[in-house]
C-alpha cells in the first residue's frame, strides 16, 4: 500500500482522490479552504461538485499541504492560473509530482511542466491528460489516459501507482505535445459549442472539430512536440469528449455565446473553472510566436474578448483564402 497526495479538492481532484483510495491507497486530499476541508471529511461527500459519490474511508482531506511531503506520490489538480502559487507554497520534501491541470498560464505562457521547472527547479514531475469527465472516474467508469514525461521512469511510477480498476494509464515521453493537446482541445471546445449554440447545425461542428484537430497538429509539431501524439488520447480522444457534449464546461460556455449571451453573462454563476477562456489568447500567442496559424482559436479569441461577434467570425473564417487540406 502506498500513500497518495492529492493537492485541489475541485471535482477533477476528488475524483482522481477517490479512484486513488479505491486501489487501495492511502490518500490524502488537499483544500486550500479549512472550513471547506473540515467540510469534506465530515461529509464523506464533495456534494457540490460530484454529488452521491462517497469519499472512501481511507481518504482523509486536510487543509495541512505539508502531508503531501510524506507521500509516495503528489497530484496536482487545482486550475492552471493558481498552479504557480501552488507549487511556490509546497513543502521543501515532496515526492514526485503528477500535474493534472491543463491550459497556459497567462502572461507567462508557460505549459504546467515550464512553471514547474521555473517555481520548483528542485522537483521533477509529469503530466496527466486525456479524454476524462470527473463525475465519470469518480463514478468508476471506464476511462483511458496518459501520462508524460520526459523520463520514462517518472511515468513507469505514475502507471503503477494510479493504473488499475477502471483507469488504464498509456505512457509518453512527449509531454509538451501531451500539454498542448489538454490546453487546445479547451479552446476548440468553445468552438464547438458556439456553433451548436447559434444553430449551425452538425455539418459546422464536424468541420470544426476536424480542422481544430488540424490546427493542433500544426501546433504540436511547430512548437516541437510529436504529430502522433495529436492523435492520441491528450490529442483527439480529449477533444472529442470535450467538444462533443454540453457536460463540457467550455463546450457549455460555447453554447451560451453561440445563443448570444456575453462573456460575463455566460460565466456568471457557474461551478468550477472553464479553463478555455484564459487558455484561448495565451495558447494563440504562443502559436503565433512559433510562426503557426491557428485560425479558429484566432476566432474564438476575437469573440471572447468582443473583437467580433459569432456572424463575423464566421464569415471571417469562411472568408479565408482555398487551399488543400
Amino acid at each position: 500500500m502506498s500513500e497518495i497526495a492529492v493537492l485541489g479538492a475541485g471535482a477533477w481532484g476528488t475524483a482522481l482522490a477517490i479512484h486513488a483510495a479505491r486501489l487501495g491507497h492511502q490518500v490524502v486530499l488537499w483544500a486550500r479552504d479549512p472550513a471547506r476541508a473540515a467540510e469534506l471529511d465530515a461529509a464523506r461527500e464533495n456534494a457540490r461538485l460530484l454529488p452521491g459519490v462517497a469519499l472512501p474511508a481511507s481518504l482523509h482531506v486536510t487543509s495541512d499541504m505539508a502531508a503531501a511531503s510524506r507521500a509516495d506520490l503528489a497530484i496536482i489538480a487545482v486550475p492552471m492560473q493558481p498552479l504557480r502559487a501552488v507549487l511556490a507554497a509546497l513543502p521543501v520534501a515532496m515526492p514526485p509530482l503528477v500535474l493534472a491541470c491543463k491550459g497556459l498560464e497567462t502572461g507567462s505562457l508557460r505549459l504546467p511542466l515550464e512553471v514547474l521547472a521555473e517555481v520548483r527547479p528542485d522537483l521533477v514531475g509529469s503530466v496527466l491528460s486525456g479524454p476524462n469527465f470527473a463525475h465519470e472516474v469518480a463514478a468508476g467508469l471506464p476511462a483511458a489516459s496518459v501520462v508524460a514525461a520526459a523520463d520514462p521512469a517518472l511515468c513507469s511510477a505514475a502507471q503503477s501507482l494510479l493504473s488499475g480498476g477502471a483507469l488504464r494509464l498509456y505512457a509518453s515521453e512527449d509531454a509538451l505535445g501531451v500539454q498542448l493537446g489538454g490546453a487546445a482541445k479547451n479552446v476548440l471546445a468553445i468552438a464547438a459549442g458556439i456553433a451548436t449554440g447559434a444553430g449551425l447545425g452538425e455539418n459546422a461542428r464536424a468541420a470544426l472539430i476536424t480542422r481544430g484537430l488540424a490546427e493542433l497538429s500544426r501546433l504540436v509539431v511547430g512548437l516541437g512536440g510529436r504529430a502522433e501524439t495529436a492523435s492520441g488520447l491528450s490529442g483527439l480522444g480529449d477533444l472529442l469528449l470535450t467538444a462533443t457534449g454540453p457536460l463540457s464546461r467550455n463546450t457549455s460556455l460555447g453554447m451560451a455565446l453561440g445563443r448570444g449571451m456575453t462573456l460575463g453573462a455566460a460565466l456568471a454563476g457557474r461551478q468550477g473553472v472553464t479553463e478555455g477562456v484564459a487558455t484561448a489568447p495565451a495558447l494563440l500567442a504562443r502559436a503565433e510566436a512559433a510562426g503557426v496559424e491557428l485560425p479558429i482559436c484566432a476566432a474564438v479569441v476575437a469573440v471572447l474578448e468582443g473583437r467580433t461577434d459569432v456572424p463575423g467570425a464566421l464569415r471571417a473564417l469562411l472568408g479565408r483564402p482555398l487551399k488543400n487540406e
